[in-house]
């Protein structure tokens, strides 16, 4: 049989590979009346995995984990095909990641690009996260060499930017942003086989910074959008969170988070899972505090329990307590 030109990207243990240099394997043209069973493909297995992975990290997004699975599909699919000879143009994997702080848009990153190395779409299964700081220079001539360098250590991977609409700034038009998007638009074209590219940040910023660069959003096939987490899923992240330290909240605390939480949300700056997290670790702080005090032996339990103590000592309700006393 003669090779179909699929690459499935594996790390190798020869002697001759690095850790950066994973193995090649060649995929075989099958006969025309073969069946492939998708259901040993050792690579289907590797992506059931990181989607198991996604599902028991992350609390709720459905339609973000929907979006995975189709993406996982199309290439498991694209991947069947070739080992039939099926020529097809290969699927454009660049994406734009689009919703509020905390929501986990790194996560999903990360997951994708394990994903997208088990079916050979990369080789490196790595993200390489920068800002507009990391790409757009002080002064000229410093542009290019900070974005090809960024574009260097993300090669065989994933360039994820972050707050990606920085870089447009139409205000300012000596700004260098413009540079690094032409730049971006050249690398994505011709690096389709060993670089994708995920820009991330607030949906409606990101709606602007598509609109203004037309030539960007046509070489952007995927869009997800991670809505912000309700309450209950918020309270769920934060038992997650706390038993993962070995902690755990007794049922008082728990009811006294969920009212933290009413409020939190309702403040400026909250960050969903990020901010639940900056709170356990505050709660964290208080039981240790509150512990120290009772000038007893410990024991295991008090150690690991989280009390309503710990929550309510949050500036949170004494700021709410003030806004509703009469002055």
């Amino acid at each position: 049989m003669t090779s179909s030109g699929f690459k499935l990207h594996r790390p190798g243990t020869a002697a001759a590979k690095t850790a950066t240099e994973p193995e090649v394997v060649e995929l075989e043209i099958l006969d025309d009346n073969a069946e492939l069973d998708l259901s040993h493909d050792s690579a289907r297995i590797d992506v059931e995995d990181t989607l198991a992975k996604l599902d028991s990290e992350l609390v709720g997004l459905a339609n973000v984990k929907r979006r995975v699975r189709e993406i996982a599909a199309l290439l498991l699919i694209d991947r069947a095909r070739s080992q039939f000879g099926l020529a097809s143009s290969r699927p454009t994997m660049h994406m734009s990641f689009t919703g509020g702080p905390g929501t986990g848009k790194t996560t999903v990153a990360l997951r994708m690009a394990e994903m997208l190395h088990a079916l050979g779409y990369i080789r490196k299964p790595k993200v390489h996260t920068v800002t507009r700081d990391d790409l757009v220079g002080q002064f000229i001539g410093h542009t290019a060499p900070k974005t090809k360098e960024a574009l260097a250590k993300a090669a065989g991977g994933v360039l994820f930017i972050d707050e990606a609409y920085y870089l447009f700034r139409p205000e300012n038009e000596r700004d260098y942003g413009q540079e690094v998007i032409e730049i971006l638009l050249t690398e994505m074209e011709s690096e389709r086989s060993s670089l994708v590219v995920i820009f991330a940040g607030y949906a409606d910023r990101m709606d602007t910074f598509f609109s203004a660069n037309p030539g960007l959003s046509s070489r952007v096939a995927h869009h997800v959008e991670f809505e912000d987490y309700t309450r209950d899923e918020l309270l769920e992240i934060s038992e997650l969170m706390v038993a993962k330290e070995n902690f755990a909240f007794d049922a008082a605390a728990k009811k006294a988070f969920g009212e933290y939480l009413e409020i939190r949300m309702q403040r400026p700056r909250f960050s969903n899972a990020r901010s639940v997290r900056n709170a356990v670790e505050r709660c964290r702080l208080r039981q240790a505090n509150r512990l120290v005090e009772l000038d007893r032996p410990l024991t295991k339990q008090d150690l690991m329990t989280l009390t309503d103590a710990d929550v309510y000592g949050s500036s949170m309700f004494a700021d709410q307590q003030e806004e509703t006393d009469p002055a």
